[in-house]
Order: structure tokens, then C-alpha cells, then sequence
């Protein structure tokens, strides 16, 4: 089962892409190394208050790897510096 997940955000506090750069790889490195996901920006990589992630999981059972996105969806919403705004999870 693979799930799949899309995830804008806005950087309130940013002031600069190199600010958002710090921000979003801090994310995408936590994200790995304690979830043992896929991650990567999708777009908007030239606005410093605004990013799009992708966030992708694959295991053999289907709960498990819904449970892997609810938790990364968790801990983006736990980063104070920004807020996770439109979600859009598929099920491949």
C-alpha cells in the first residue's frame, strides 16, 4: 500500500527563503529520520511564506501506512513557524 500526501503550508514568521529553507529542511529531516518517510517540496520554492511538501509511505498493510501520514501530518502541525493549510491524501 502506498499513500501519498500533499501538503501546503505558510511560513508567517519568514522573512527570507534562506529562513524558509531552514525551516522546511528541519521538517523534512525530522519527518525522515523519525517516520522513515519520502519527503520533498513541491513547489512555490522561490516564496519565502508559502511551501508545498510531499510526503509518501509504503508498507504491506493498509493501516499501518495510514497511521505513518497521520503522524507526519501531526508533527507538520506541531512546527510553530508554520501552518499546514490545504492536505490532499491519495490512496495508490
Amino acid at each position: 500500500m502506498i499513500i501519498y500526501a500533499e501538503v501546503e503550508c505558510i511560513l508567517y514568521e519568514g522573512h527570507s527563503l534562506k529562513q524558509k529553507r531552514s525551516v522546511i529542511k528541519s521538517l523534512m529531516a525530522k519527518l525522515r529520520n523519525e517516520l522513515n518517510v519520502a519527503v520533498t517540496e513541491l513547489d512555490y520554492h522561490d516564496l519565502w511564506q508559502r511551501t508545498k511538501l510531499g510526503v509518501v509511505t509504503v508498507s504491506n498493510e493498509k493501516k499501518h501506512a495510514e497511521q505513518v501520514i497521520q503522524e507526519g501530518l501531526r508533527i507538520i502541525d506541531t512546527i510553530d513557524e508554520l501552518e499546514r493549510t490545504l492536505t490532499d491524501v491519495e490512496h495508490v
